[in-house]
């Protein structure tokens, strides 16, 4: 009888091998499926933030930061949610509290240079990278994620403990405002350095400590939309583009036998005017996917220009040398179809060249655009006066 080889659970990862094998097969052994340790994922790995520029960024008014102290005496959690200032930093204790800023990479370039080490995912399901620092014994307690998660160790040493117990129990206690596991029996545990990276699949029981002195950890997310998101925004852009004029019809209706009955006659019809994704045709699919996923669990959007740039104005500046810059905020995917090409950005389509639609998805910031047809220019002016591309100007030599 033939035996399943036991896939391992901890790796040892290099610079040419982040992951400890290649990405495919930790898309086809691990994604989705199982977790997995990578000892050395970055070897010599320098945080590309400091813990005192965290902080500061927690203080900023549009930043998505919480700040958690756990009373272990009592086992009382106080939760703190952005903006902070810098008295709520002084009223923490010596130990057991910790800091969380999400879309750090929308903020800082460095730490964006983190996410062409997961190039191997489409870039539209990464979704931000989150930086912890955590005094000792910090942390958010046990508990569960709906999304793949990438747990970077980027400063001093977090010990983790996870449950891979398909039969582990999720729910939830009530006596605090975090959503905190009610119980966590661990199955693995731990120490992670500097450059070791932790992957967990969605609904994996997992608890992250600060171990010994100062804790910094970068935690890159992937975007996981719930059915029920989906099928929301699914609805919503179908009904903008039905005309009123198709309405539940019965054509068919017999004498009713049971006053008030919805009967399956009624269901079936109800099925028939309810043309969700099953009855979409191509376009109308790619488009309402384009637009949502672009737009899903965006904390911000750029702003247009309050006076739209002229296609000779760019035109100008662009061959002067200046450099166009994608907005921190803007998200972008593109899809192709058998006639057309179309770009999203952040909830809006336009049209592109498979080319240039990739270009821009590819590259944070582009140059002169005079090899660009008529379609591509229209594109780019069309981004800059919408907020997605920002004109840097070029720097006048002395």
């Amino acid at each position: 009888m033939k035996t399943t080889k036991q896939l391992p659970i901890e790796v040892r990862g290099s610079h040419a091998r982040p992951l400890g094998m290649s990405p495919a097969r930790f898309l086809r052994d691990y994604w989705q499926k199982r977790p997995l340790l990578i000892r050395n994922a970055f070897p010599g790995f320098q945080p590309p933030l400091q813990p005192d520029d965290l902080a500061g960024l927690a203080c900023e008014p549009g930043a998505l930061a919480r700040l958690i102290v756990h009373d272990e005496k009592h086992d009382r959690w106080q939760l703190n949610s952005g903006p902070l200032d810098e008295a709520d930093f002084a009223r923490t204790p010596d130990s057991n509290w910790t800091l969380l800023v999400q879309d750090v990479d929308k903020w800082d370039a460095d730490v964006a240079g983190l996410l062409q080490h997961f190039s191997f995912l489409p870039s539209w399901r990464v979704d931000d990278v989150m930086v912890s620092y955590a005094e000792p014994g910090g942390g958010v307690g046990a508990h569960v994620d709906q999304y793949d998660v990438f747990l970077l160790q980027g400063l001093g040493q977090r010990h983790w403990a996870i449950s891979d117990d398909p039969m582990a129990p999720k729910e939830f206690r009530r006596d605090v405002e975090l959503k905190q596991l009610a119980h966590f029996e661990p199955t693995h545990e731990w120490l992670l350095e500097p450059g070791d990276m932790l992957y967990l699949p969605p609904d994996m029981p997992h608890d992250g400590v600060a171990f010994g002195g100062p804790c910094m950890t970068f935690s890159v997310g992937m975007r996981a939309p719930s059915q029920a998101e989906l099928t929301g925004d699914l609805a919503d852009h179908i009904a903008e583009r039905l005309p009123d004029d198709l309405r539940y019809t019965d054509p068919d209706l017999k004498p009713s036998t049971a006053t008030g009955e919805i009967d399956r006659a009624a269901l079936a019809r109800l099925r028939f005017a309810l043309p969700f994704a099953a009855a979409l045709d191509d376009v109308m699919l790619r488009d309402w996917f384009g637009r949502f996923i672009t737009r899903y669990r965006n904390a911000q959007v750029p702003a247009p220009l309050e006076k739209p740039l002229a296609a000779e104005a760019l035109a100008r500046q662009l061959a002067a040398g200046a450099r166009l810059l994608r907005h921190p905020w803007s998200r972008l995917a593109w899809s192709k179809g058998k006639a057309s090409c179309t770009l999203f950005a952040s909830g809006q389509a336009y049209a592109a060249t498979p080319e240039l639609a990739q270009q821009l998805c590819e590259q944070r910031e582009l140059g002169a655009s005079g090899t660009l047809d008529e379609t591509g220019q229209s594109l780019l002016l069309a981004l800059v006066n919408d907020g997605h591309l920002l004109l840097r100007k070029a720097r006048r030599r002395r």
